[in-house]
């Protein structure tokens, strides 16, 4: 058990910080507010005291349903300060959803901060919930934050927790059914923070500016862990909040990040559109110049606003290796990590030393790893959850005798112990020639391609696999015009020939047929953390997918 939690780190910043700047929030028309660490835990206090006046159970569930802001992090504090356990719902996630996760945890009251689509989630809310509005919340008839901190006195003293008590319930994101809710206690969010800056400050220095962007959702266990709790673990740092996609790269300029981590899918999202504006030939001609490729270089980096990156990564799910190759040439060495909600986002890292192309690097210090008989990877992590919430008989599914969690995914180890994922085992599927494909490594090799945004590969009892592909944002327009369509059937096709090279003969793909929509959290294609909800794009496609077998060509445009 830690012997300092995370509660006890936020009050030494508390008295030793309290005019250094903590966090950074723009509230739109150029008005940008910032908030030191006194000023944050004033607020914090107050709301602390008001939520423990509410008579509420020790360790009753309260909610946050919100896009990152500085008050989001405001009111984790109050929760855990006022004796309670935080539940964050994603901002993205629609009426039945929100419904769900505040009825099976129980909640007794929910947070309702910045949200684009308030219109379509509020009916999820069951009616006398109490609710109270953050800065930035949408119009309500709801408390807000400001008035009940206005007139309530901060908590006194230094409110402690217990280790085994639950700071926050993670429901996941859900690629497969319902959300289950993920407990996590004090002592194990704590230990997997402080290994999460121990790692920061091996590869950086101990003494480093930390600075960073937070605009992955806190509702997810990466974000909450590597920037939220971290943030509360280390202190000196800095988080910048993101305004909205509109003002993305002004935001990134804003806080110039020295740490920046980001998913797959928005990593290609950068690449393209640098590629939009100088053709690959043209920079890889510039790169080759000496000095003038260096200048090129910062001024890419410095477009992105990631030029003071010191620390740039990649989580959430696979990334082709020919993307980190092509941002290693611009000097930003990303590093790619895996983790799950089910262990703090804390288990394997890519390293400068140790980063195998297509592997995910090594166990964090403390984190235990074998394969099963199956191939699947087990893992017994510092930050390993406490279990499911109310489900206990999935816990006895899931965990090993001797206390490892199995992860679902299947992997290979190097020789100096780098873990190579190789897919899910849920995602395995036959086609009719018997042999068991997994997809992920095949979707790797497709997204390689600078014209895709995404694919899936799928093909259950069929005579062979196929490919459902999502042209790349910047070229879904053009694609009307003859001639670059024509340019994009014949990329696939070289895809399609690159890939089947590469695979055994039962995993090659019959074709590779152009999704009709781009997937998007909007049409329940993909999960808020972007990742493809294979199951729904696979029923939504299933009526076509025998009429896709008896069309002849390569390439076919659903």
């Amino acid at each position: 058990m830690a012997s300092k939690l995370i509660l006890d780190y936020v009050y030494e910043h508390e008295t030793n910080r309290a005019n250094q700047v903590y966090m950074t929030q723009p509230f739109g028309g150029d008005k940008v507010v910032d908030y030191t660490w006194g000023q944050t835990m004033d607020q914090a206090r107050r709301m602390a005291t008001h939520l423990k006046a509410q008579g509420f159970a020790p360790g009753s569930r309260i909610a946050i349903l919100s896009k990152n802001t500085a008050h989001f992090m405001m009111a984790e504090l109050a929760i855990w300060m006022a004796g309670y356990t935080t539940v964050a719902i994603f901002p993205t996630e629609g009426a039945d959803t929100v419904n769900y996760v505040l009825t099976h945890s129980e909640a007794s009251l929910l947070f309702v901060g910045k949200l684009d689509t308030w219109d379509q989630q509020k009916g999820g809310i069951p009616a006398g919930l109490p609710c109270i509005a953050l800065p930035l919340a949408p119009k309500t008839s709801y408390e807000t934050w400001d008035s009940i901190v206005s007139k309530t006195q901060p908590i006194a003293g230094k409110p402690a927790r217990k280790g085994d008590d639950i700071m926050f319930i993670m429901y996941t994101s859900g690629s497969t059914g319902t959300p289950k809710g993920v407990m996590h206690s004090f002592a194990r969010g704590t230990a997997a923070s402080e290994g999460i800056v121990a790692y920061q400050e091996k590869e950086l220095g101990k003494g480093f500016e930390y600075r960073v962007l937070s605009y992955l959702p806190l509702a997810h266990i990466f974000e909450r862990a590597w920037v939220g709790c971290s943030g509360f673990v280390m202190g000196r740092g800095r988080i910048y909040f993101a305004e909205s996609l509109d003002t993305f790269v002004q935001d990134l300029q804003r806080a110039r990040p020295t740490v920046f981590i980001s998913v797959p899918r928005l990593w290609l999202k950068f690449q393209q559109g640098v590629l939009a504006k100088m053709p690959q030939k043209k920079l890889d001609r510039l790169l080759g110049i000496p000095i003038l490729g260096g200048i090129v270089k910062k001024k890419v980096r410095q477009k992105l606003g990631l030029n003071d990156v010191k620390m740039a990564g990649s989580g959430s799910a696979p990334i082709p290796p020919s993307l980190l190759d092509w941002y290693r040439r611009l000097d930003l060495h990303l590093v790619e990590g895996y983790g799950m909600t089910e262990d703090f986002a804390y288990s394997h890292t890519t390293t400068k030393t140790q980063q195998l192309p297509g592997y995910v690097g090594i166990t964090f210090p403390g984190v235990e790893r074998r394969l099963d008989e199956q191939g699947q990877v087990l893992i017994k992590s510092p930050g390993t959850m406490v279990g499911y919430y109310k489900q206990p008989e999935l816990d006895k599914e899931v965990f090993t005798a001797d206390g490892f969690f199995q992860t679902g995914d299947k992997g290979e180890v190097s020789k100096d112990g780098q873990l190579k994922l190789t897919g899910r085992t849920k995602e395995l599927f036959k086609t009719a020639k018997g042999k068991y494909v997994a997809p992920a490594p095949i979707e790797n090799m497709i997204n390689e391609s600078s014209m895709v945004e995404l694919s899936m590969v799928s093909g259950i009892g069929q005579s062979a696999a196929y490919a459902l592909v999502v042209p790349s944002e910047a070229l879904r327009p053009q694609l009307k015009d003859p001639a670059v369509k024509a340019s994009f059937e014949a990329e696939m096709k070289a895809v399609l020939d690159r890939v089947n090279a590469k695979v055994a003969d039962y995993e090659q793909l019959r074709m590779i047929v152009v999704a009709k929509e781009p997937w998007s959290i909007d049409n329940g294609q993909l999960t808020p953390t972007m990742k493809i909800k294979r199951a729904k794009i696979e029923a939504n496609v299933a009526g076509a997918v025998d009429k896709w077998y008896e069309t002849k060509g390569a390439v076919i445009w659903s």
